[in-house]
């Protein structure tokens, strides 16, 4: 027989619960800001008080630069030269707009590590089907399952205009991405002194929505899936990854499968979620590191603090330059800073804070989510005794050409080892990002990984 404390308890969960379930995002009145004073996306359209951040005029045009053979865009402010560096001797005039963990980065690395900042763009947009979704989106979808899922969700950007820190993370779950893409990565975990090894990957990455054989009327819980197959080194070339990323993963956990090359078997994968352990990444990341942040955020009590103006990676054309080698980017303790470039922008601040009796090796994260693409900018990772541990740093690019947000290297410093890892690279590859990538569901399934191994 339950106790009156436990009844109660159970009570207020129900409460809980039924309200997440029934929260819509915005009035109708507060969404027409969508477009008027906030930009499509939900970002303030307004320059900042001084004009070092300017107002949002509808970003770059498709025809901003040239696409090369490759795929590979022109950097559409080649010619700018930095405002200012920030080094570890004058970094205290600038502590204001940066994050803990880029101030860890100078103290760390004081005779390395600097930031060369540049005059702020507001680049991005999205297609106009994507600012369609995300007006509906606005007054339509809704938190469910405590905040663990979403209900009258399309497309990406279920809430434009957050009333709290789950909503922001939403956002940054199912920005848009281009709907459908193939790549060639590469990743690099250096050791303290700069030595590394490559490993390189063939990402598909594919919306439900953007399926060559998308059906609207039929019921799934899928947001998008997933593969991922290793190509080099030898020793694990041929192994695939394939997850199903579901929407709402109370109701269904994230479906994840492995196909090992040496065992010639496909194998299910609970393992890629939440702090198991990255691919190949050396112990270096969690599963959920990858994309900055990814999977079921139910582990997590989510606040919003608010906006700040701080310099994040943007525009990172320059490090995506195919005349660059792997060896020019990577270097001992971070990567090379005199390729990076970075701009002032506005952020919504999101603290992540470990439920009580949940567990994850990072009991706290502190996110920085660029307004105008919903992109994670900066996250910091807290161990479970309350020291800063690993910062992450993800390189925003905006594929002008394709009108698709996304990044162009994520990195990851871990400040205890001093080593890193870097993820993205694609400046050695044959190919850039093709968004005209298309897949059928039949693509993603867990039959279809043997075919995909190449041993």
């Amino acid at each position: 027989m339950k106790t009156t404390k436990s009844l109660l308890q159970t009570g207020a969960l129900a409460l809980s619960l039924l309200a997440s379930s029934v929260m819509a995002a915005v009035s109708p009145d507060e969404a027409a800001k969508l477009g008027s004073t906030l930009t499509p996306l939900g970002a303030e359209k307004a320059g900042n008080a001084d004009g070092s951040i300017p107002e949002w005029t509808g970003g770059l045009p498709q025809n901003a630069g040239t696409a090369d053979a490759k795929g590979f865009l022109s950097d559409p402010f080649a010619s700018e030269q930095p405002l200012f560096t920030i080094t570890a001797q004058n970094v205290d005039q600038y502590k204001d707009k940066l994050t803990p963990g880029q101030l860890a980065m100078f103290k760390r690395y004081p005779d390395t590590y600097k930031m060369p900042v540049y005059k702020t763009h507001r680049s991005a947009t999205v297609p106009a089907k994507v600012l369609e979704a995300t007006q509906y989106n606005a007054t339509n979808t809704k938190l469910v399952e405590g905040g663990n899922g979403l209900e009258n969700f399309r497309t990406a950007n279920p809430f434009p205009i957050p009333q709290n820190g789950l909503e922001a993370i939403w956002n940054h779950i199912t920005r848009y991405r281009g709907g459908s893409v193939r790549r060639l990565v590469t990743q690099a975990t250096p050791q303290p002194n700069g030595s590394y090894s490559l490993v390189y990957f063939q990402d598909e990455f594919t919306f439900r929505d953007q399926l060559k054989d998308f059906d609207a009327s039929k019921s799934s819980n899928v947001l998008f899936y997933f593969k991922q197959r290793v190509t080099a080194p030898s020793r694990l070339a041929g192994n695939v990854l394939l997850v199903h990323e579901t929407l709402n993963q109370v109701k269904e956990p994230r479906l994840a499968w492995l196909y090992n090359a040496g065992q010639r078997r496909v194998r299910r994968a609970p393992q890629v979620s939440y702090d198991g352990p990255g691919t190949a990444a050396d112990g270096l990341r969690t599963s959920d590191n990858f994309d900055m942040y990814n999977g079921a955020p139910d582990r997590y009590d989510w606040k919003l603090e608010g906006k700040k103006e701080i310099y994040i990676p943007y525009n990172s054309y320059k490090l995506d330059d195919p005349k660059l080698k792997y060896s020019d980017i990577i270097k001992a303790g971070h990567i090379n800073q005199d390729l990076a470039r970075y701009e002032l922008h506005r952020v919504w601040h999101v603290v992540a804070t470990l439920k009580a009796g949940e567990r994850h090796i990072y009991a706290k994260r502190d996110f920085y989510i660029d307004e105008d693409t919903w992109q994670a900018a900066a996250i910091d990772h807290y161990d479970g005794r309350g020291t800063l541990w690993r910062v992450a740093e993800a390189h925003a690019q905006y594929y002008y050409d394709k009108q698709v947000p996304w990044y162009t290297l994520e990195s990851l410093y871990d400040l205890l080892s001093g080593r890193y890892l870097a993820l993205g690279m694609k400046n050695e590859e044959k190919q850039s990002y093709d968004f005209s990538y298309t897949a059928s569901e039949s693509d993603y399934t867990p039959a279809a990984l043997r075919q995909a191994g190449v041993r």
